[in-house]
């Protein structure tokens, strides 16, 4: 399809706005909840200290001992930092080009106001986009309210915004006539409140009202976005397990509504991933979209993981030989602490065939 030769240029935006979502994976396999390791109870943006010395200290193939260089995210008991920067190498098959740029360069900050209260921030300076809210965990059973300008709460939130299940192929190719994922694109984020409550460890559950950024400014009481999301895990031995649910009805401008399921399972360094929904009034008014996402991850050795993703989106489920899907097949190679190399070939699938795939290299730096 002619979407794929201008996938050079999509892939600008992979992984590159907003992709510091925690990777859902790590916390199938860990048997761990996104707070366990991001002061965002949602995941992404600033890792705790928990989950930053985790990245320093386990996920690497070598780290640095702290009697040889002291690291730290505090600049004192309160106040904590983290950044992360990427470019990438692209080449386009169809287009037989190859690019250089640079995807995003974000900073956070995390301000605890007292144990219960944080205020978490983020600007990412090459693209000029921000977060901002507070979190309050004074509810029973460390249970929180979050208010300020935040993403909500939907799904698997996969740190590739290119997955159809996110943002798809986004807005640069609307003029092409392709195809884009669900709303959550990289520059998506609402103004309003999220409430979560935890049940001991095996159950999450969120539920957000607010205002997005896509449509004009409107009162909140006349036609507000909601978004509800609940999530079951657990860990048995080596064995993780995770079933959950999501809801969403949003104007981006007009009214889109979103409902679907997500799963995951791991074993050992083998783990699994799925997520399906259905969108409507997506792309066409009193049209059903279904999209779909399949990502199998294994760990070869610390610091190294290979990684599949199958992808696929049916503008009209009422429609047949519309669909579009595709394999994405590569490597996390975790050299060192807080540096990341992903290399990743895209194989596109259509009838017929066209020499239409792409590869990308993308370099991570985090702290």
């Amino acid at each position: 399809m002619k979407y794929i030769s201008f996938v050079f240029s999509f892939l600008i935006l992979f992984l590159s706005v907003d992709s510091i979502d925690a990777l859902p994976r790590f916390a199938v396999k860990l048997g761990d909840r996104c707070i366990d390791c991001h002061y965002n109870p949602s995941g992404g943006i600033i890792r705790s200290e928990n989950g930053w010395h985790w990245g320093k200290n386990v996920l690497s193939m070598v780290s640095t001992p702290d009697k040889d260089f002291i690291m730290s995210p505090r600049i004192s008991d309160n106040i904590h930092i983290g950044l992360d920067f990427r470019s990438q190498y692209l080449y386009s098959q169809e287009k037989k080009r190859t690019d250089f740029q640079n995807m995003s360069g974000s900073i956070y900050s995390n301000f605890a106001l007292s144990k219960e209260i944080n205020v978490i921030a983020k600007y990412d300076f090459v693209n000029r986009i921000w977060e901002g809210y507070g979190v309050a965990h004074i509810l029973p059973n460390k249970s929180y309210i979050k208010a300020g300008a935040f993403v909500p709460n939907y799904g698997l939130r996969m740190d590739d915004h290119t997955a159809y299940t996110r943002g798809g192929d986004f807005g640069l190719l609307f003029s092409q006539g392709t195809y884009r994922g669900l709303i959550y694109n990289p520059f998506y984020t609402e103004a309003g409140v999220e409430l979560g409550f935890y049940a001991d460890k095996f159950l999450y559950a969120s539920a957000s009202i607010g205002s997005n950024n896509v449509s004009p400014a409107r009162p909140l009481s006349k036609d507000p976005t909601f978004t509800s999301r609940i999530e079951l895990t657990h860990k048995f031995s080596s064995v993780a397990l995770l079933l959950g649910g999501s809801y969403s009805s949003a104007k981006v401008p007009d009214k889109v509504d979103m409902f679907g399921g997500f799963t995951g399972f791991s074993f050992d360094e083998f783990s699994l991933l799925a997520e399906y929904d259905i969108a409507e009034n997506l792309l066409l008014a009193d049209t059903k979209t279904s999209v779909m996402m399949i990502e199998a991850s294994y760990g070869i050795i610390t610091g190294l993981d290979a990684v599949i993703r199958y992808d696929r989106i049916d503008p009209n489920i009422n429609l047949s030989s519309d669909e579009s899907s595709r394999f994405v097949i590569g490597f996390e190679f975790q050299p060192y602490s807080f540096i990341e190399i992903r290399p990743q070939y895209r194989l596109q699938i259509e009838n017929p065939s066209v020499d239409n795939d792409s590869f990308v290299m993308q370099f991570h730096f985090w702290y």
